[in-house]
């Protein structure tokens, strides 16, 4: 699948309260923290939408108020990570 490009008018750039350097940065990642609050993307993929870490992400989430949404899934990484981690210490 291609990646999607939506086209902003110039307008609605000028006008947002963002510092120019940061606006593309600060759209991708309102995006990634909505999609995740509306379930419609996964905290690993909003957070890579978003480019930022897993801490990074979490905190971002957590000045919003937005709860981390996890399942089996998400549990079942967590554990084969933190398998690995200890069988690397060994």
């Amino acid at each position: 699948m291609q990646a999607i490009h939506i086209e902003i008018p110039r307008e609605i750039v000028l006008s947002l309260k963002i510092p120019q350097q940061r606006v593309r940065i600060t759209l991708l990642e309102e995006l990634a923290i909505n999609l995740y609050a509306q379930d419609y993307l996964s905290f690993g993929k909003a957070r890579k939408l978003a480019g930022l870490s897993k801490w990074e992400f979490a905190e971002r989430l957590g000045k919003r108020g937005i709860p981390r949404h996890y399942n089996e899934d998400d549990l079942e990484e967590d554990l084969r990570f933190a398998n690995d981690d200890i069988s690397l210490r060994d």
